[in-house]
Formats: structure tokens, C-alpha cells, sequence
């Protein structure tokens, strides 16, 4: 059995830890709610912006843009891989990765050549280090999601699939469902389909548009606002994600630390009361020996 410096060195060492972890939960809180409040933001841009896009895109079917148009044959796929740039957030990253990872092998088993974009630290490291093909990344993207910061990494996947070099474009990211539960998704993103565009439009209404300077420009720049949208949204979710998730796993790191605490402190007691005893068995076989 340890000596009682010792162990009492171990309970000062983990109490050390437990109030690291117990002030970090509570930032993590903090930060969970604004990050939702961001989300929900969010969304009725996203919504507005789509339901547009579906009239116009049903207002004029001469023109069919490139994102709504599905190829023929998929030779190639593009992927949008969202995760956290720090850790000591349980098995966030860990669980997004492994679904893409699985995608991944079922589409180079098939024979496609596939090229991702990382948006966060830890997505950035893993891609590196399994060796996909890297075309763009964004890291160190703060508590904040910032749309200026996101455009660079989506352009290039968005050029790409333009110029017919992908067919398909995937976006992986974490989606915030309530504090205790986080689901792992995997979205495609290109081409847009009917049910994705179409949303709450109503069909029973036929829409009309006059444009300036003409159809082709207005659909152009709205479906990549729409699909910048999209990745800012998913962006924002997944930062909920990772606050929520860093808040469970400090609140289960102090709660396992308190009983660490609890079985040291036995362990103590027990080692003081067993050098009581024995001090006392040394006084009272004194005592008879005299």
C-alpha cells in the first residue's frame, strides 16, 4: 500500500485536474448555447435563399444550370470534410471520419478517383495522414463560423465539378440533434436534387421572374450563394456539435475524477488508520513487555 504523502499528492494532483475540466465544461456550456443560437440564425437564410432558387429554377427550364444537371456515368467525387480543430470533444471527429472513410472505400472500390477539401484541424491531419488528395482546406476557424473563410475550400470543389473534373460533391459533417446526441451525416451536395431544392416551395403555384441582365447570370450567382448556404450551415451545426459533445465529455471527466478522488481518499484513511493501529499495537506490546 502507497504512504499517505503519496496518495495525499495523488487526491492534490486530480482535485488539479477536476477543476481544469469542471471550468471547461462550463466554458463549453456557455459556448454551446450561443453556437445554437448561431444555427438556428442560420436557417432562415438558408431556407429563403432555396425556395428562390427552386422557382427560378423551375421558372425557367430553358436554362439548366450545371448543379442541377446529373451526369451520366460518376467517375469521380468531390468531398467537404467538416470537423473541429481541437480535441477533448469524446468521439466527435472520430465518428464523422470513420463514415467518411467507409464512403471512401465504396467509392474507390467502384473505381472513382475522389479529391476532399477539410474545413478544421483534425480533418486536415487525418486526410493527410491516410493520403487523399487534399485540393483546399480551412483550419483554425475560431468559435465563430466566418463565410469569408469558408469560400476558398467550396470554390474549388465547386469549379471542379463546372469544369466536369467530379461528378459528385459530398459534404460530412456533424449534426447537432440535442445536447446529449450528435449524429455523424454524410449530404450529398451536387448535384442538387428535385427534393433537397424544392423544400417548402409550393407546387401548385407557378412563379415568374424578370431578370436583369438576364436568367443565366441570376441562377448562376443565386445556386452558389444557395450551396455556400448550405456549407455555412453545416459549419455552424457542426460547432454545436462539438461545444455539446465537449460538454459531456468534461462533465464525464470530472465526474470520473471526483470518484478517483472518493477511492483515494478511502485508500487514505484506510493507510492512516492502519499506521494508528499499528503505533498503538507497538505501545500497548511496550507497556506488557515492561
Amino acid at each position: 500500500m502507497p504512504g499517505s504523502k503519496e496518495i495525499r499528492t495523488k487526491i492534490k494532483s486530480v482535485q488539479n485536474t477536476r477543476k481544469i475540466t469542471k471550468a471547461m465544461e462550463m466554458v463549453a456550456a456557455s459556448k454551446m448555447r450561443k453556437a445554437q443560437e448561431r444555427m438556428r440564425k442560420a436557417r432562415p437564410y438558408a431556407d429563403k435563399i432555396r425556395n428562390i432558387a427552386a422557382h427560378l429554377a423551375t421558372a425557367n427550364p430553358e436554362y439548366r444550370h450545371p448543379f442541377l444537371v446529373d451526369h451520366d456515368s460518376v467517375k469521380a467525387a468531390g468531398f467537404i470534410v467538416i470537423t473541429t480543430d481541437k480535441g477533448l470533444c469524446g468521439g466527435l471527429n472520430t465518428n464523422i471520419l470513420r463514415a467518411f472513410t467507409s464512403k471512401l472505400r465504396e467509392l474507390t472500390d467502384a473505381g472513382e478517383t475522389v479529391i476532399t477539401s477539410a474545413i478544421g484541424n483534425k480533418g486536415f491531419g487525418f486526410l493527410n495522414r491516410i493520403g487523399a488528395k487534399v485540393v483546399s482546406h480551412a483550419v483554425q476557424m475560431g468559435d465563430t463560423p466566418h463565410l469569408e473563410k469558408l469560400i476558398g475550400p467550396v470554390k474549388v470543389q465547386l469549379d471542379a465539378y463546372t469544369r466536369g473534373e467530379i461528378d459528385q460533391v459530398f459534404i460530412c459533417y456533424t449534426r447537432f440533434i440535442n445536447t446529449m446526441k450528435q449524429e455523424p451525416v454524410i449530404e450529398q451536395l451536387l448535384p442538387l436534387s428535385a427534393e433537397r431544392m424544392q423544400g417548402e416551395a409550393s407546387p401548385e403555384f407557378s412563379w415568374d421572374y424578370l431578370y436583369e441582365p438576364d436568367a443565366q447570370a441570376v441562377l448562376d450567382e443565386l445556386l452558389v450563394r444557395y450551396i455556400e448556404s448550405l456549407v455555412y450551415q453545416a459549419v455552424a451545426e457542426n460547432m454545436a456539435s462539438e461545444q455539446s459533445a465537449r460538454m459531456v465529455a468534461m462533465k464525464a471527466a470530472s465526474d470520473n475524477a471526483k470518484k478517483v478522488i472518493e477511492d483515494l481518499q478511502l485508500t487514505y484513511n484506510k493507510a492512516r488508520q492502519a499506521a494508528i493501529t499499528k503505533e498503538l499495537s507497538e505501545i500497548v506490546a511496550g507497556a506488557a513487555a515492561v
